[in-house]
């Protein structure tokens, strides 16, 4: 592996570090983004149960909304639950564009990381093609340095994407993750709101 590293040149640490933020990225998204801590399947349940024993309660509230993002969600709908099923639904839909925000949170990065990629390679391989006819001498080409400019535009090209392809798959794939989560959220959300206001029988 350090012979490819040496082989590929100086610009091919620049696609070290990109690989390796990537990779962090995609591993802590993947944790992050579990349906199950993101918007648990009973949570609903759970919230209308203890409504109808012991209604609304500070404690309750904020232990709700430590919960989950749908949690938070759904206590800052219960926040306002004197007031009309339209305040309701707005303070809902506040929180949960705040909640979708954080959601999408290294997604930029992970998306720019995958467009960069193959520029960074492309890069590599201009550095290796300036060693190659910087090579060029009156007599000929030096085999030594034609080969290893060889090398650095290949491998920084080949490289780069391998970068680019596993974190432009993981971006989209996160992206439809959340645009489906968020939907999800939203969808429960409006079921509490009718069930609490009667307009639902849970």
């Amino acid at each position: 592996m350090f012979a490819i590293v040496e082989a590929a040149g100086w610009p091919i640490y620049f696609l070290i570090l990109a690989s390796a933020i990537a990779l962090g990225l995609i591993i802590e998204r993947s944790i992050a983004l579990r349906s199950n801590s993101v918007a648990p399947p009973t949570l609903l349940d759970e919230v209308i149960k203890e409504l109808k024993q012991r209604g609304v309660s500070e404690g309750m509230l904020t232990k709700l909304a430590k919960s989950s993002p749908l949690g938070c969600i759904f206590a800052a709908g219960l926040k306002n639950i004197k007031s009309t099923p339209e305040v309701m639904k707005e303070s809902v839909e506040e929180a949960g564009r705040a909640v979708s925000h954080d959601l999408e949170r290294f997604l930029t990065t992970l998306g720019t990381i995958a467009s960069i990629s193959p520029l960074l390679g492309l890069f590599g391989t201009v550095v290796g093609m300036i060693e190659i006819f910087g090579s060029q001498t009156a007599v000929g080409n030096t085999p030594a340095v034609l080969a290893h400019g060889i090398s650095v535009a290949l491998y920084n090209t080949a490289f780069g994407l391998i970068v680019a392809i596993p974190s432009m798959i993981a971006y989209r794939h996160f992206r439809s993750k959340v645009d489906s989560l968020t939907i999800e959220m939203e969808q429960q959300a409006v079921k509490l709101v009718e069930i609490v206001h009667g307009q639902r029988i849970g």
